[in-house]
């Protein structure tokens, strides 16, 4: 997985805590983290091809969020940032080298490493899916109370 999809989590966590209907520049999003703001750029466009976030262009655009943190799972992010591609992709090696020569039928059953990564990718997705950014969000306000605060004031500085 790319930092992309940790960039874009933590952006639209961002995007919350400031509150505003008010797009921001990516510029400015990026800046927050100390991001290069044309490859974040990328990572707001994605999330906006994919209903997370709009993007308003012009001098005053930028990007805000259209859905509440409480409808944007982790897998609506990682979906968005690296495609709905499984990650894990069968070539079938076992029809190579000493499995050459082997009759169609020994390829009948799926691979077994197929099977344990195709589920083991299941898990994880489902985990994902079940994990909104509110849940993340109220989580991190546990551990830092004043966060919200600390991103409101340092944006009204810059």
């Amino acid at each position: 997985m790319n930092e992309g999809v940790e960039w874009a989590v933590h952006v639209c966590l961002l995007l919350d805590w400031l509150g505003t209907d008010e797009p921001v520049s990516t510029t400015r999003l990026a800046a927050g983290y100390e991001l290069p703001p044309p490859y974040l750029n990328k990572q707001l466009q994605a999330l906006s091809r994919a209903g997370i976030l709009a993007s308003t262009p012009g001098a005053r655009g930028g990007f805000r969020l259209v859905r509440p943190l409480e409808k944007i799972t982790l897998m609506d992010v990682v979906t968005a940032i690296e495609g709905p591609d499984e990650a894990f992709q069968c070539t079938e090696i076992r029809r190579h080298g000493l499995g050459a020569n082997q009759p169609e039928r020994a390829f009948q059953v799926p691979c077994t490493v197929t099977t344990a990564m195709r589920s083991a990718e299941f898990a994880w997705r489902r985990a994902l899916a079940g994990q909104t950014l509110a849940e993340i969000r109220a989580r991190t306000e546990e551990l830092q109370p004043e966060l919200g605060d600390r991103v409101r004031a340092w944006y009204d500085l810059k």
